[in-house]
């Protein structure tokens, strides 16, 4: 599985991928992320380096949430869905925003289903 609506704050996205890499090797995971150069600002949490993931994601949910703490930094942990389903022209994605165990709020992110287009926040709301 893969997903791209995980974050790191701004300015810590190369050291916390690069543990979260150094972890999963050390761990013997099959796993690899990597920053691909976008940046998501949100209203009530601030700005985030968005990364791509590929491996168990159970692997990445423990590592975002460890990284968390370890660099004292909020992330977003996406690949959420709703429990209904609906059939619309966008593709849609749903995150958490932590601070280590905490729950900072929620993200809804949208894109096209035909061609490429980057995620965009369609709704955010504070805990």
């Amino acid at each position: 599985m893969d997903s791209e609506t995980f974050g790191i704050e701004k300015g810590f996205g190369q050291k916390v991928i690069s543990w979260i890499n150094e972890q999963a090797k050390k761990n013997k995971s099959k796993f690899e992320a990597r920053l691909y150069d976008y940046d998501i600002t949100t209203k009530n949490f601030g700005t985030f380096e968005m990364f791509s993931w590929i491996g168990d994601i159970q692997v990445i949910r423990n590592l975002v949430v460890k990284a968390s703490k370890r660099f004292k930094v909020k992330i977003i942990e996406g690949g959420y869905t709703p429990k209904e389903r609906t059939f619309t022209m966008k593709k849609s994605d749903y995150a958490i925003v932590r601070k280590g165990d905490k729950v900072l709020g929620h993200l809804e992110f949208e894109s096209s289903r035909f061609g490429f287009e980057k995620w965009k926040i369609k709704d955010e709301e504070r805990r």
